[in-house]
Order: C-alpha cells, then structure tokens, then sequence
C-alpha cells in the first residue's frame, strides 16, 4: 500500500481525471477554432503565454493518468526530497510528485502557477488529499517565481506550463539539478528549442521521448 493508492488520495484523483476527462472549458472550445497557424504560434509562445493561459483558466490541463504515475515512480526511485514544478494548474501533477515525497518520507515541493483562479484549486485539492505540508505554491510568472529561494539541491523537474518557456525554466533550476536527477517535460515536441537542449549530449543529459507526448531526460553528472 502507499499515499497513492489509499484514501484520501486516491478517489480524489479519480474524481480529478474523471473531471478533467469529461469537462471543458470555453477556452479550449475558442482555442479549437482557431486557425491551425495561430494555434500552433500559441502553443509555443514566448510572448503571449500568460494570455494563452489565462484564457484556459477553467481547464485542468492536465498530465495525463500514466504520466502521473510515472511521476509517483521515478520520484520513488530516484528516492526524492526536493521536487521543482513548473505548471500546477488544478494540481493533478502536483499530487503525484507530493505522495512520492510523502512515501519517500518527506521533503519539499516547490510549484508554481500564475492563474490565482487556478491556485485556490489546486490549495484545495492539496488539503484534499492530505498532501499540503510537502508543497510550497508560488502564485505567479514562473521566470519570477523559480528564479529565487530554490533548494540547493534538486531530485526531479517537472515542466508542464508554458511550452515556450521550458528551455528558460530549465535554465533557472539546472545549476541545482543533481546528477541522475530526472526531468519530465510534458508536450515537449512544442518546444523545439528545449528538445535541442537535452538530446544534444554536449548539455549533459541524457535523453529519450516517452510514450506520445512526454520527454524523459536525465541529468549527468
């Protein structure tokens, strides 16, 4: 048995996929309207990514079931205590990365996200599941709020927010990135930049895709 598979996480998790599966927002409907070359500049954008986002407020945007459980196992694995986050939204991810630590025996999960709509839900699905003592939430930009007051240390990054920013996050955190730490990036084909950055061995990871849509890199010493 473990956090993950019991009460109270785990029907609040099936009740937080089941949500997310069979709800949408009017974002997401605005957003399948658009042109394709509109959508795909949107996805990858530097620029206007708090408006992209904004305008997803009501979507969970969430990591899909598998993935959130690879997430539980390679923070089991790699025996993490300290977990950077880029991306909270409703918090699914966030559970995941919280039960591993909580199994792991504590440590400290730093996320961030700057939608405060999308902060109060994921507060309180933290309190939820009983997990809201492992996490510090940082409500804002992400290149504001990663760029200060991070552990010396870092076991696991996830990138799951702005896809044209996973190239500038990582930037923040690397330095902290300890050898054999494990960074997850979700949707990181919209990000070629970053795809660049980590399979080219001269940067010190080791890389590979995984399953359709999440790019699994290793730090190296």
């Amino acid at each position: 048995m473990n956090t993950l598979s019991t009460a109270p996480l785990a029907p609040l998790l099936q009740h937080l996929f089941t949500q997310a599966e069979q709800t949408s927002g009017a974002g997401i409907q605005v957003f399948a309207q658009m042109p394709d070359e509109e959508r795909t500049r949107l996805r990858s954008t530097r620029t206007d990514y708090l408006k992209f986002y904004a305008m997803l407020k009501d979507d969970a945007l969430a990591v899909s079931r598998e993935t959130g459980t690879l997430l539980y196992m390679l923070a089991r694995s790699c025996r993490a205590r300290t977990i950077v986050e880029f991306g909270t939204s409703f918090g699914i991810s966030t559970l995941h990365l919280a039960a591993a630590l909580r199994d792991n025996g504590g440590g400290r999960l730093i996320t961030s996200e700057f939608e405060p709509s999308k902060v109060a839900r994921a507060r309180e699905n933290l309190a939820a599941g009983g997990l809201a003592d492992l996490v510090e939430l940082r409500e804002g930009d992400a290149l504001q709020t990663l760029a200060t007051g991070l552990p010396e240390q870092v076991d696991l990054l996830l990138l799951d927010g702005a896809k044209g920013l996973y190239p500038d996050i990582l930037a923040l955190v690397e330095g902290r990135l300890r050898p054999g730490a494990w960074v997850l990036a979700d949707n990181a084909d919209w990000s070629p930049e970053y795809l660049e950055r980590v399979r080219s061995p001269r940067h010190g990871y080791l890389s590979v895709p995984f399953a359709s849509e999440v790019e699994l890199s290793m730090r190296l010493g």
